[in-house]
């Protein structure tokens, strides 16, 4: 049986095409002496952002303390402290925020979905309260700055769920008990972000990673509705690096949107500018696309099909990930500077263009 749509997400839905950036560690870059251009001239990436046509800005955010930060500050600056005059920069654009809860120290993805070192002794009970909690009062923080977001991500790539061991499903943990704490969980933080958002609730997105996955998403978004966990919006990441072609993206929204009656939104996602590797090797077609400027665009242009393309426009749109990237030395990026908005030194991508313009009508 569908899901009824709710008002939060039928509004989006009205809202126009989403084009979205995640931008996390622009601040970070920009400490660092990194420098974005336009046309050859510095300018504020939130203005090239805006400029070209993006409409939205996401930013990570982390539980890390001052000291995890300061040691580590690619894997653990995002914490509220950095990430809250950021978004700032991002409503005074004139852009939308998606924020995207981690509910871990570092980075959380299906290989790690780490508890907070400050909340490792909790009983459940305790962790629950503490998931409203520390939800409530960073959107009241952002809030009270006159950064509201538009859109919040509980949670990151929960595929195989989040705030290990107490809300881990799939594999060993793939029980009952498993997956009626990782609801609680859910419902906590989401209680805690509405009640702290007031008569503007940001829409509420479920997120992981299996774009090109109908199986796995069937499975975990049916066990996440025996929860009754509310929420407005599918996210998946897709890759097409990993996560198969672009039918496989296409069979697996359009059936989500069958089965679940929410709108699907890319929340992640990536594609080379660079031609070849750091070794000078010719890098091979992805998805049938050559990797290159001229290629990025094409896979953006192609990917916006697939997703403009869901029955009934519940399409809402696509983000790309590390479109902030440039080259740190000493830190491995994964590869991500080569898949940015801005090469090597800074200079905006026509890649910027072609996704701008995927938001007018």
């Amino acid at each position: 049986m569908a899901l009824p749509i709710t008002a939060a997400a039928a509004g989006e839905t009205a809202a126009g095409f989403i084009a979205g950036v995640d931008f996390s560690h622009v601040a970070l870059y920009e400490s660092l002496g990194k420098v974005y251009r336009d046309g050859g001239q510095k300018q504020d990436p939130f203005k090239v952002l805006k400029d070209h046509g993006i409409t939205c800005v996401r930013l990570r955010l982390f539980t890390s303390s001052a000291e995890q930060a300061r040691q580590k500050p690619y894997d653990s600056i995002n914490n509220l402290d950095y990430t809250l005059p950021v978004a700032v920069r991002v409503k005074q654009a004139g852009l939308r925020f998606m924020l995207d809860f981690h509910y871990s120290d570092s980075w959380a993805d299906p290989g790690k979905q780490g508890k907070p070192a400050a909340w490792k002794d909790l009983s459940f009970e305790q962790l629950e309260q503490r998931m409203y909690e520390y939800s409530r009062d960073c959107i009241a923080a952002f809030k009270k700055a006159g950064a509201l977001p538009d859109y919040v991500q509980v949670g990151n790539e929960i595929t195989p769920g989040m705030v290990w061991p107490d809300g881990q499903v799939g594999g060993r943990f793939e029980t009952p008990t498993q997956w009626a704490q990782l609801g609680r969980l859910m419902k906590a933080a989401i209680r805690g972000i509405k009640e702290a958002a007031g008569d503007r609730a940001p829409a509420i997105i479920v997120h992981i990673d299996r774009g090109g996955d109908w199986g796995t998403t069937k499975w975990f978004f049916d066990n996440l509705r025996k929860q009754e966990v509310e929420f407005d919006i599918i996210g998946e990441s897709y890759y097409p690096f990993w996560h198969g072609t672009l039918d496989n993206l296409r069979t697996c929204l359009n059936n989500a949107v069958e089965r679940y009656g929410k709108p699907v939104m890319v929340v992640e996602t990536g594609f080379p500018w660079i031609e070849k590797d750091a070794n000078g090797k010719t890098l091979k077609p992805i998805v049938g696309i050559a990797p290159g400027k001229e290629g990025q665009v094409t896979f953006v242009e192609e990917l916006a099909k697939v997703v403009k393309g869901v029955p009934g426009g519940k399409g809402l749109g696509v983000c790309w990930w590390a479109a902030e990237f440039q080259p740190m030395p000493g830190t491995n990026l994964g590869g991500f500077d080569g898949r940015s908005f801005f090469d090597f030194e800074g200079n905006a991508l026509p890649v910027l263009d072609a996704f701008g313009r995927l938001a007018r009508p």
